[in-house]
């Protein structure tokens, strides 16, 4: 299995205008970069290679990973128009989606437990979404729709009914057809000079347009994690921390899981 993490962008959310910040990808957590903590999580649970796209101040994330990993576990993709839409990143990836192998997809800018990962790869659906019953009512927030126990619509405006809608944090496993799938729409959505969407536009088509049961879902409502996009994720990142660095001491079992932040 590969892992394809996209961390080109600039955190315009997060910092505004000012050139100056650090990566989202290196922001740090009790004395560890999000970067830090994707690869040792991904290690530990049998990928076998990172490919990141980078593009916002790429010397930095790359000398991170080669430190941290080394020379032969990550390699990189660089998209020149970091500043557009984060399609164009996901297109930037379109022959690893094509590898053959499994392809777990990520984002960078994500806190998480590391029993989120674990369930993602345990899970016995190839296509497999995370599923967050702990939504906000937040525009910004990505939604997967669930009816009659599988997954019918992704997305920041989704229009299915559903039994079940919760929030996405971020990760979704992919067989090979599907990786290649996700590469055509890509392709055509960039072809198209539809190059301000976000990649998660090409996700959907994907889903809606495949035979009901070909993506599943795993449940990780009981799992803290956030996605820094704002400041005041810093704050909300700062209060979920303690639950994962326990986490991580026990070598990342799930036992912490039903503890209240």
């Amino acid at each position: 299995m590969k892992a394809i993490m996209l961390a080109a962008g600039v955190g315009r959310r997060l910092f505004g205008e000012d050139h100056d910040q650090s990566p989202k990808a290196l922001l740090r957590f009790d004395g560890k970069t999000l970067l830090e903590r994707h690869i040792e999580n991904l290690k530990d649970n049998g990928v076998d290679e990172l490919v990141l796209v980078v593009g916002y101040r790429r010397d930095d994330i790359l000398g991170e990973a080669k430190t941290i990993a080394g020379a032969n576990y990550v390699s990189s993709i660089f998209n020149p128009r970091f500043r557009g839409g984060s399609i164009v990143s996901l297109w930037s990836a379109r022959e690893v989606l094509r590898c053959g192998d499994d392809i777990l997809f990520m984002d960078a800018d994500v806190l998480y437990h590391p029993a989120l990962i674990r369930r993602l790869i345990a899970s016995p659906h190839k296509n497999c979404f995370l599923l967050d019953r702990e939504i906000e009512n937040d525009e910004e927030a990505v939604k997967l729709c669930i009816r009659g126990g599988k997954p019918v619509d992704f997305g920041k405006n989704v229009t299915s009914d559903f039994d079940l809608l919760g929030e996405w944090p971020g990760f979704l496993r992919m067989s090979p057809a599907i990786g290649e799938r996700l590469a055509a729409v890509t392709e055509s959505f960039v072809e198209q000079a539809k190059i301000e969407l976000i990649y998660e536009e090409a996700m959907r088509q994907v889903l809606v347009s495949e035979p009901p049961g070909t993506f599943g879902y795993e449940d990780i409502s009981d799992l803290p994690w956030i996605e820094i996009d704002f400041p005041a994720d810093l704050m909300r990142a700062q209060k979920i921390l303690p639950r994962i660095s326990r986490a991580i001491g026990m070598d990342g079992g799930d036992e912490d899981a039903a503890e209240t932040a």
